[in-house]
């Protein structure tokens, strides 16, 4: 199933961050009932927080406008200023929230080696360091966090057993553990594993409406209701109290409604993408992450050149590095706009 219910000539796969809000979106948006969710009034978003913690098995939620807030305020809430986050060195917290760990967290960072894309238990093990035992010189590994899907390990998901055990690590070295599930929707689907069961060692999940989900803002912290109290004091303290939000909250009850089971379409296609790419010469695709709806490859010539090319056929992509692109598929993407990518790509052997 398609969505493209929008007049555009171009096909953008910078990110799954660009769709609009589909007509029956928009529809369930304009027939919200509001209140003041400053003031705890707003009864949409009160609706989602508790869906959402229901479904992630956790006792309370808190809406937020971002991802990006949403993992700051969770950083904040479990750690203290001076204590250590542990987390993969391609992980979205250290490359893309800029440097929120320290300037909001007053925090360091342990980055831990990702193995196709991914951390392993043992390594993150061995990233943990303690105060104690050190003569003060170490600071205090206090939370490990994890990214799932893993956004620059290519869309590629944990399996259960690791997820299990990397919070086996953690709760050993008395440290909570985050998991920033910006695409968490992604990796069930990938990964057939219930929502529930695939946190249930997790002390918070950050889940992002306005990726795949395609609603146009927000995301939900979910966690114990101790946290979720800590958590509300530094939301007011980072400006993210809203007040009639219920709009947008409308919008992402729609998506948990109606655009979860159709993530393994984006999926599907995202293969085919990159199928065909890496089977060009010049291409090079990871096949090995593609397990959900992102695609990294890498080209001979450089990125920006890739991108040109394709921004004169329509096409937006996005560069990572000056000689890797990516690809998100999402549902704005259609049948006919992969076979048109395909032909894109083809274009750069000729």
């Amino acid at each position: 199933m398609d969505m493209r219910d929008y007049n555009s000539d171009r096909i953008d796969l910078r990110s799954d961050t660009v769709t609009q809000p589909t007509p029956l979106m928009r529809e369930a948006m304009n027939g919200a009932v509001v209140g003041d969710d400053v003031l705890g009034d707003d009864p949409t978003v009160t609706q989602l927080e508790q869906k959402m913690a229901q479904m992630c098995g956790k006792e309370a939620g808190l809406f937020v406008p971002s991802g990006t807030m949403s993992n700051a305020i969770a950083l904040r809430a479990h750690t203290n200023p001076g204590d250590e986050i542990i987390t993969a060195k391609n992980s979205h917290i250290y490359i893309y929230e800029g440097g929120g760990y320290a300037a909001l967290c007053g925090a360091s960072i342990a980055l831990v080696d990702v193995h196709g894309g991914l951390m392993r238990p043992e390594d993150v093990q061995l990233a943990i360091r303690k105060q104690e035992g050190s003569l003060s010189h170490f600071p205090d590994g206090t939370l490990v966090c994890v990214e799932n899907t893993s956004n620059r390990g290519g869309g590629a998901c944990y399996q259960q057993e690791t997820l299990d055990e990397i919070a086996a690590v953690a709760k050993a070295n008395n440290c909570a553990i985050h998991m920033d599930g910006a695409r968490i929707f992604n990796a069930v689907a990938a990964t057939k594993t219930p929502l529930n069961r695939m946190l249930r060692d997790y002390d918070s999940v950050s889940i992002c409406f306005s990726k795949g989900l395609g609603a146009p803002v927000g995301s939900v912290l979910v966690g114990s209701q101790s946290f979720i109290a800590r958590a509300h004091r530094w939301r007011k303290m980072f400006g993210g109290g809203m007040r009639q939000s219920g709009f947008l909250a409308a919008a992402c009850l729609h998506a948990i409604d109606h655009h979860v089971d159709r993530l393994s379409d984006d999926h599907s296609r995202a293969k085919t993408i990159a199928k065909a790419i890496n089977q060009l010469d010049g291409f090079e695709v990871k096949m090995n992450t593609v397990e959900t709806n992102m695609v990294y490859f890498e080209s001979k010539i450089p990125a920006l050149e890739v991108m040109e090319g394709l921004r004169q056929m329509n096409i937006d992509v996005l560069d990572v590095k000056p000689n890797v692109c990516r690809i998100v598929v999402h549902l704005h993407v259609t049948d006919e706009d992969v076979k048109h990518i395909i032909e894109a790509f083809s274009s750069f052997e000729s």
